[in-house]
């Protein structure tokens, strides 16, 4: 799977979507963990963002060993929102993780 790309204007606009914990990012993380679970590659590439101010572009990686616990933080903040068919896939994951 191909990590979600993002654009923004400047690194503390995505900086904001950080901070406001935006869905599309956890999203992105989730899917990608999700997809690559099963991976012996000791990081996996998450996401890149492409900030246009700088004209760079930065690839977000995360090592396997932290699946589990983004997976398990992540599961309140999809939990919170409601979101319970992502929060089976969620939970899913990290049963295989265990």
């Amino acid at each position: 799977m191909k990590p979600k790309e993002f654009k923004v204007k400047t690194l503390e606009e995505f900086q904001e979507l950080i901070d406001k914990k935006d869905i599309s990012i956890a999203k992105a993380v989730i899917e990608s963990i999700l997809s690559n679970i099963k991976t012996h590659k000791k990081h996996v590439h998450v996401l890149s963002v492409q900030v246009d101010n700088e004209n760079t572009i930065f690839d977000i990686t995360l090592e396997k060993c932290h699946f589990k616990s983004t997976l398990e933080e992540n599961l309140k903040y999809f939990e919170d929102k409601e979101m319970y068919e992502e929060c089976i896939k969620i939970n899913e994951g990290i049963t295989k993780l265990k």
